[in-house]
C-alpha cells in the first residue's frame, strides 16, 4: 500500500469537484469588481458560489469570503461592536493571534470537555445570575469541535446560557466541522475553512448574522474586506461543500475508533473523524517518527504547534496530565480516506 494520509484536520485533499470547478473559474477570470462584461460576468459566479456556501451550510445570514480561517477570525475579534471579548481555553492558536490584546476573559474547559456555567458568568463579568445585571456588551469565542481531540464543545448549551443576556454574542470556530457538522445553532458569527473539507487552500468565510455587529473596514465584500475577491477559490469552496461523499462510513470510522480502547483520549461527545491517541509507553515524538517511516502521516497537536517539544496548551487546559500529552498524537481522517487504510494503520498501532 502507497503512502497513508492521516492529516486531515491539518489540511484535506483537493476534491476533484473544487478542482474542476475552480478551472471553470479560471476560464472565465477577471476582477469581479470591474464594471465591463468580463467583470460582471466574473462578478456573477463569485455572487452564485456565495449563494450555493450560504446553502450548502444552512446559513441564512451574510457571508463574507476571507482568506482563510485566520483572516475571518481577525474580522470578527478585532471588528465586532462588543466592549468584552472572551475566549475558550482550547481554542485554536490563530484566535489567540487574531485576538491578541482583545480578550479580558479566558474561559475554562473542563475536562471531557464540559463547561461550567458559573464559569461562562464569571467570563461575562456578570455579578449574580440574573438576567438583568448591568454587564457590557460581550462576545465569546467557542471552538465547535477541537482541531486535536475532536471533542464538541457545548455550543448549543453555552448560547443557551448567553441568551439570558441581550448583548451577549458567540462566534464559533467552524473550521473542522463546517461541510461535516450542522452549524451550531444560535451562534451570531461562524468561522469556516475551505481546505479543511477538501476546498482549496487560500479562501474561507465569515458567516455574520447581521453586518449590523460588525465595523466596516471599506473595499471588497460588501465594505468588510479589502482585497481582490478570489473567485475560481469561491467556487472550489461551494463545489467542496455541495460534494458530501466519504469514501468511510461513519460505522467505519466509529469501529475503527473504538478498536483503540482506553489508548482513545474521551469527551463527553466527540467527532469520528479526529482522535487523540496515547501510546502507553512510546513519545510523541518518536510514534511520528515511527508511523512516518512506515508510512502514515498524522500529527501531534494542531498543525501550528506539532513541530515543537512543548506540551500542547490545549491537553494541558483539557486537564490532560503532562506525562499523558507526552505520549499522545493525533490521527484525523478526512473524505478520501479508505476503509484499508484504517485497517492498516490499525495494525501498524498494534505492532508498536
Amino acid at each position: 500500500m502507497s503512502r497513508v494520509y492521516l492529516d486531515h484536520a491539518a489540511t484535506s485533499p483537493l476534491r476533484p469537484e473544487a478542482r474542476a470547478a475552480m478551472e471553470e473559474g479560471f476560464a472565465i477570470w477577471a476582477n469581479p469588481s470591474s464594471p465591463h462584461a468580463e467583470g460582471r460576468k466574473a462578478r456573477a459566479a463569485l455572487e452564485d458560489a456565495r449563494e450555493r456556501c450560504k446553502a450548502a451550510l444552512g446559513w441564512d445570514g451574510e457571508l463574507i469570503f476571507t482568506s482563510g480561517a485566520s483572516e475571518a477570525l481577525a474580522i470578527a475579534l478585532q471588528r465586532a461592536k462588543v466592549e468584552r471579548r472572551i475566549a475558550s481555553a482550547v481554542e485554536h492558536d490563530a484566535v489567540y493571534f487574531a485576538g491578541e490584546g482583545y480578550f479580558d476573559a479566558i474561559l475554562p474547559v473542563r475536562e471531557k470537555g464540559y463547561i461550567n456555567r458559573g464559569d461562562i458568568y464569571e467570563a461575562l463579568g456578570v455579578i449574580g445570575t440574573r438576567s438583568d445585571d448591568v454587564r457590557p456588551p460581550s462576545m465569546l469565542c467557542l471552538q465547535h469541535v477541537n482541531s486535536e481531540t475532536g471533542a464538541v464543545l457545548p455550543a448549543a448549551g453555552v448560547r443557551s446560557v448567553l441568551s439570558n443576556f441581550a448583548e451577549a454574542r458567540m462566534i464559533c470556530d467552524c473550521s473542522q466541522s463546517a461541510g461535516k457538522l450542522e452549524l451550531p445553532e444560535g451562534t451570531d458569527m461562524a468561522v469556516v475553512s475551505a481546505h479543511k473539507l477538501g476546498g482549496p487552500i487560500g479562501i474561507g468565510a465569515l458567516l455574520v448574522r447581521d453586518f449590523a455587529l460588525l465595523e466596516p473596514s471599506g473595499g471588497h465584500e460588501r465594505g468588510y474586506r479589502r482585497g481582490t475577491e478570489n473567485m475560481p477559490a469561491a467556487l472550489g469552496f461551494a463545489a467542496a461543500l455541495e460534494t458530501q461523499g466519504w469514501q468511510t462510513t461513519p460505522d467505519q470510522r466509529q469501529s475503527f475508533l473504538a478498536g483503540f480502547g482506553e489508548a482513545r483520549m474521551k469527551f463527553i461527545d466527540q467527532v469520528d473523524y479526529i482522535a487523540a491517541l496515547t501510546h502507553p509507553t512510546m513519545s510523541a515524538q518518536a510514534l511520528l517518527i515511527r508511523l512516518d517511516a512506515m508510512g502514515f502521516a498524522v500529527s501531534a497537536g494542531s498543525a501550528c504547534s506539532s513541530g515543537t517539544l512543548k506540551k500542547s496548551r490545549v491537553l494541558d487546559a483539557f486537564g490532560v496530565p503532562d506525562d499523558v500529552a507526552s505520549r499522545t498524537i493525533r490521527v484525523s481522517m478526512g473524505w478520501s480516506t479508505t476503509p484499508e487504510e484504517l485497517d492498516a494503520f490499525a495494525e501498524a498501532w498494534k505492532s508498536l
